[in-house]
């Protein structure tokens, strides 16, 4: 058995390509279509991380030491 897979977004060349197969006899090979929704972009949700900055005492001549 050998197989051929065919990814193809255009419909005019899907139609022409079916339409051949479907003319060629059909005892010799199996005509499966697997029809996958088009992929959209997603939108990335933000995962951000939570700072417990309660009761820090920011000291500005350490900070301006670094």
């Amino acid at each position: 058995m050998q197989t051929i897979r065919l990814d193809i977004n255009n419909h005019t060349i899907f139609n022409i390509i079916m339409d051949f197969l479907n003319n060629l006899p059909q005892n010799e090979f199996i005509v499966k279509v697997e029809k996958r929704p088009i992929q959209t972009k997603r939108r990335r949700k933000l995962n951000a991380i939570s700072l417990q900055t309660k009761g820090f005492k920011f000291n500005r001549e350490e900070s301006h030491e670094r």
